[in-house]
């Protein structure tokens, strides 16, 4: 099949002729581009750059890269460096036989063969380009080797995949990308699952029927872009890709981006200070070993954001979890979600959140969200009611901060109150393969968070991550079943005739968590990146007095994003 469909699109390009230009595809959010955006952003260097919905169009990139570049005189080398790098990336003017590389060939004016694969070009597998159509395939994979250091050295873990990323775009309008990857792992299951966390809700590796520990990763959509009139943006897309929606420095109230890609219908608008974006979504439930235990659920969101250009973005957005099967009215991408779910009688969980994130002054941004989870009006006076179900963030992203050039200190507060994200109908828990779909330390909790990223050159990057989680667990017998609910659990929803209606928060068995992490990255040649991590986390249950310690160092080779 995957053939026969190359096939039918290189016949379709060879039919037309011209330069290319279109970009339409979207750039992965795990390219590290956006953390350059970012910057550049909180520089005011750029200005058209979305946390709160940030996938991205190649070309949308490129013209954010061109507008650094008639802005250079304002970078420290390291940033220009930078910039010239992820212009050969992204820029197609920039490709060509000194800039890039084409293994197999094609007709972009890229150098082929395999001496390209050990040169510092960008490099394609096949790249292939007519008028405003254009495919681009290559090669992606990873190697992780990790070694545990408490509470033992002896254990360690091994990671691998490969696959392929195709991607292009048609008629100047349309953006395609299909990827898949497959990897198998040996070792400690412990080391596996900590170096990499989406590991845990893969259905191949938690099945685990086969000779050999595996799993795998499909990714693929279709998008449609136009801009009807000068300043407005108008796109559609449906398919599977990593979503990220909502404000966070850490990691998002609304959606993270951490649980298993959803299939999904998207729209997006903008057009001048106002930006609008829907959501349709699927996920699954938990995984079960019983077939008949496993169910589909679904992800619906909106959200429109004012932003005033050097002032403030100021955003509200709602998402509706079901696992009822297709409802119509979650399919409306203009309309008020909160209200349908109520005018279907009140059966899916249904989550309204609104953000602020300030551009007044250059090299620092604040921003801060609010989460209010099912009951919008009652009871938000008293905090101490169980169904003052909120959670709020607060932080700031300073860059070059006391005039340090090339680093970035980054600061944030979240905390969130006994059951968030849980609900009385245990198939609408804010969850996607177990996985919670918001802020990964759940209910009845809070975090410290803080970060420092130093760009030491276009090749090098250094980052130290510190958090500090306070937890109020569920109290469980010894046979698993609830004793005492406060809210510390996503999958423990409140029962009005067992738990007490008064929710204090960190209430229950509590536990402190410390976390350090430094990372390592270096890339030595265009599209090879060397990852190294190392990994410090101490747990202090300050109920019980058990105190856990767990460190690791790993490596991790990638090829592409």
């Amino acid at each position: 099949m995957t053939t026969k469909i190359l096939l039918f699109l290189l016949i379709l390009f060879t039919a037309l002729s011209g330069e290319i230009n279109a970009q339409i595809e979207n750039v992965p959010l795990t390219d590290p581009v956006y953390n350059f955006l970012k910057e550049m952003r909180v520089k005011r260097i750029i200005t058209d750059y979305n946390d709160d919905d940030p996938n991205m169009s190649r070309f949308q990139v490129a013209d954010q890269l061109r507008l650094m570049f008639r802005k250079r005189n304002q970078l420290s080398r390291t940033e220009n460096k930078i910039l010239n790098k992820y212009m050969v990336e992204f820029l197609p003017e920039k490709l060509n036989s000194k800039t890039t590389t084409s293994l197999f060939g094609g007709n972009t004016g890229a150098s082929d063969g395999l001496k390209g694969l050990i040169t510092d070009k960008q490099k394609y597998l096949f790249a292939y380009q007519k008028d405003n159509n254009n495919i681009f395939i290559n090669v992606i994979g990873n190697l992780y080797y990790v070694n545990g250091i408490k509470p033992t050295v002896k254990s360690n873990a091994f990671l691998f995949d490969g696959g392929l990323d195709i991607r292009g775009s048609l008629f100047d309008k349309i953006g395609y990308n299909f990827s898949v990857a497959k990897g198998g792992a040996a070792g400690d299951s412990v080391l596996i699952e900590s170096a990499f966390p989406p590991i845990k809700a893969n259905f191949k590796y938690l099945e685990n029927i086969e000779n050999i520990v595996n799993y795998d990763f499909a990714n693929g959509y279709l998008k449609y872009y136009t801009s009807p009139a000068d300043g407005m943006d108008l796109s559609f897309q449906i398919g599977r890709e990593q979503l990220k929606y909502g404000l966070g420095y850490s990691k998002r109230l609304s959606l993270s981006g951490d649980a298993p890609n959803m299939d999904f219908l998207k729209f997006n608008f903008k057009y001048g200070i106002i930006n609008y974006s829907s959501i349709f979504g699927s996920t699954v439930g938990e995984y079960s070993p019983v077939r008949d235990l496993r169910y589909t659920k679904y992800f619906t969101a909106n959200r429109i954001k004012i932003a005033l250009k050097d002032l403030f973005d100021i955003g509200m957005g709602e998402a509706i979890v079901s696992s009822r099967g297709i409802e119509l009215g979650y399919l409306n991408p203009l309309i008020f979600y909160k209200f349908i779910e109520m005018s279907l009688q009140d059966r899916d969980n249904g989550t309204l959140f609104m953000d602020i994130q300030t551009h007044f002054v250059k090299d620092l941004e604040l921003q801060g969200t609010f989460f209010l989870d099912e009951n919008i009006l009652s009871n938000l006076s008293d905090f101490t009611k169980q169904t003052n179900k909120t959670a709020y963030q607060l932080g700031f992203y300073w860059y070059e901060p006391v005039g340090l050039k090339n680093l970035s200190l980054i600061f944030e507060y979240t905390k969130i109150r006994p059951y968030v994200y849980t609900h009385f109908d245990p198939k609408n828990i804010y969850t996607g393969f177990g996985v919670i779909l918001g802020h990964p330390i759940g209910p009845n909790a809070d975090q410290l968070f803080t970060r420092l990223q130093y760009n030491l050159s276009e090749r090098i990057t250094f980052n130290l991550e510190l958090q500090k989680i306070r937890k109020g667990e569920n109290i469980y017998n010894s046979e698993g079943e609830i004793v005492r609910n406060v809210g510390g659990s996503v999958y423990d929803s409140f029962v009005a005739d067992r738990d007490d209606d008064q929710a204090y928060f960190l209430d229950g068995v509590r536990v402190n968590d410390y976390n350090v992490r430094f990372n390592f990255i270096y890339e030595p040649l265009l599209n090879y990146t060397f990852d190294l991590n190392y990994v410090y986390n101490i747990s202090r249950n300050l109920t019980y007095g058990n105190n856990t310690d767990q460190s690791y160092a790993y490596v991790r080779f990638n090829l592409g994003y």
